[in-house]
């Protein structure tokens, strides 16, 4: 099973953009993070393996969407606050997702407290930093595990 952690547009700056914000840590300690949890995940949920993607193209992260997945953790930045075609596509590929930010987005400005993905979303998971990504982690593999009990 292969479950996409797919960053949106800037998260690439992670570490470097307003660190009172989005945190110290940058996309390769993140995915370190989420490595390092795998094992204790696999003994509960089994095998499946985690693939990252990072993206300030809107377009290609859409079309990186489109491959094979089972499962999805989407933190798209700004994109979702403003994206309706990345709301549309994920609708359209009935992709199992939780939406995660790292910071609160209810804490912010207004116009980053409406997320056009969070219908489709299994869950939304804001404001714990990188362990934003291991809960939704954590709730992805639970819900996927259910879809394949007898």
């Amino acid at each position: 099973m292969s479950i996409v952690v797919a960053n949106g547009v800037n998260l690439d700056l992670l570490g470097r953009r307003n660190p009172s914000i989005y945190g110290r840590f940058t996309l390769d300690d993140l995915k370190e993070y989420l490595d390092s949890h795998q094992a204790g995940l696999k003994k509960m949920f089994g095998d499946w393996r985690l693939v990252f993607i990072q993206s300030n193209s809107e377009s290609e992260f859409l079309h990186q969407l489109d491959k094979n997945w089972q499962g999805a953790i989407i933190n798209a930045g700004a994109w979702t606050h403003t994206s309706l075609a990345l709301a549309d596509r994920l609708a359209a590929l009935a992709l199992p997702f939780v939406e995660v930010h790292i910071s609160q987005p209810s804490r912010r400005q207004r116009y980053r407290q409406h997320s056009y993905l969070a219908q489709h979303a299994l869950g939304v998971v804001t404001g714990l930093g990188i362990r934003s990504y291991l809960a939704a982690l954590v709730a992805l593999l639970a819900h996927l595990s259910e879809d394949r009990s007898p």
